[in-house]
């Protein structure tokens, strides 16, 4: 990767991290930065990491950047309420998404995804440029129905429910990344565990969304609960079947912050559905629950894959853990009460961001060489 990209990337990742706290300076009623919070740092910097992880240049591409440009101006024109270019500029990104998932996997019908042959790890990597296309298209939809035609009323279908539409192709690429990782000859238990968890993972996530929209409380219940099962089973195919290398720690850390995640969704889902329901007194756990998905597991795969290129690095550092956690679980969710912590957690992760993005550490030779090979396969 670039020096001029890793320094873009900083920069917009960091902001994002920013603008989670902008309410200690201007009141949400006013202006509400929650919008750029999770647009910069899911489609701006995830979207376009996923391109270049994707086409595997060690350049980002002009399709690339030409995404990241278009992203930075759907966030903005999101943010500003600008909705007439929100409309088209999703629809755009939706075709480059498509011509990279095409041109890298083939086909404009994803047949892949339901082949034996496919490894899990190819399928949630298609999996994950589908999901953000698709979520690209609908999200223009949900703008053009919310804001203009009124085709029908849904509360939950609108522009803002879409931060979880842009993160789920983030947490897929992960999950690729994880898989890629793993064992290839595997008895056969295991490999159909490993599909198992793809098929579960993403007809879960989909089926929970529509509960969402749908704002049914038992079965949201239950599909979390699945999911929380089934990222258990990820969690201990990883430990057993994961190839040793250099940042096994650190992706095995991105999904206990996973599991960590899928706890707080199901016990804010409970708290929202109780007759004794406080959207102030249940804040916490709902901040707790959106820093450690967005920057504790997504930024764990959105570290890996954006250094793919660039080993020998450290990713397996204790002290960059336990700065991750630091960061995320404890400051960030005090820095959205208090300004002082908040100050904190900014430079925390900017800090965390650039180790990330910049560290470079002697690594024995041989491990950097399967790393590269199983990674570049």
């Amino acid at each position: 990767m670039s020096r001029q990209l890793k320094i873009s990337l900083w920069i917009v990742m960091t902001v994002a991290m920013t603008c989670g706290f902008l309410h200690h300076l201007v009141a949400p009623q006013i202006m509400n930065f929650e919008r750029l919070h999770i647009f910069l740092f899911n489609l701006c910097g995830g979207g376009t990491l996923l391109i270049y992880f994707t086409e595997g240049k060690p350049q980002l591409s002009i399709r690339g950047r030409i995404f990241l440009l278009l992203a930075l101006a759907f966030a903005l024109c999101a943010f500003l309420k600008w909705y007439a270019p929100a409309l088209v500029i999703p629809l755009l990104l939706s075709v480059i998404i498509e011509r990279v998932r095409v041109r890298h996997f083939g086909g404009c019908i994803p047949v892949a995804l339901f082949s034996a042959g496919e490894s899990t790890s190819r399928k949630f990597h298609q999996a994950a440029l589908l999901c953000l296309s698709l979520g690209l298209m609908i999200s223009s939809l949900a703008i053009y129905n919310s804001e203009f035609a009124h085709w029908f009323i849904l509360t939950k279908f609108k522009l803002d429910t879409f931060f979880l539409g842009f993160s789920f192709p983030i947490s897929l690429i992960s999950m690729s990344v994880i898989f890629a990782l793993m064992r290839k000859q595997a008895k056969k238990p295991i490999a159909l565990l490993k599909e198992l968890s793809f098929w579960v993972i993403n007809l879960g996530v989909i089926i929970f969304f529509l509960f969402i929209l749908a704002n049914w409380f038992i079965p949201q219940v239950v599909i979390a609960a699945i999911l929380f099962m089934t990222v258990s089973l990820v969690l201990y195919l990883y430990w057993q079947q994961g190839i040793q290398l250099q940042q096994k720690a650190f992706l095995t850390s991105g999904i206990l912050f996973l599991l960590v995640t899928s706890i707080t969704g199901i016990l804010y889902i409970l708290l929202a559905f109780s007759a004794t329901y406080d959207p102030v007194t249940s804040l916490p756990l709902l901040r707790m629950h959106a820093f450690t998905a967005l920057y504790g597991w997504n930024l764990s795969g959105l570290a890996v894959i954006s250094r793919h290129g660039d080993f020998p690095i450290q990713l397996h550092s204790q002290k960059i853990i336990l700065l991750h956690w630091l960061t995320v679980f404890i400051l960030c969710p005090l820095g959205y009460f208090y300004p002082v912590i908040a100050i904190l957690a900014v430079f925390c992760y900017g800090r965390l961001l650039f180790i990330l993005l910049f560290n470079q550490g002697l690594v024995d030779s041989s491990v950097v060489s399967a790393e590269a090979k199983v990674l570049g396969g």
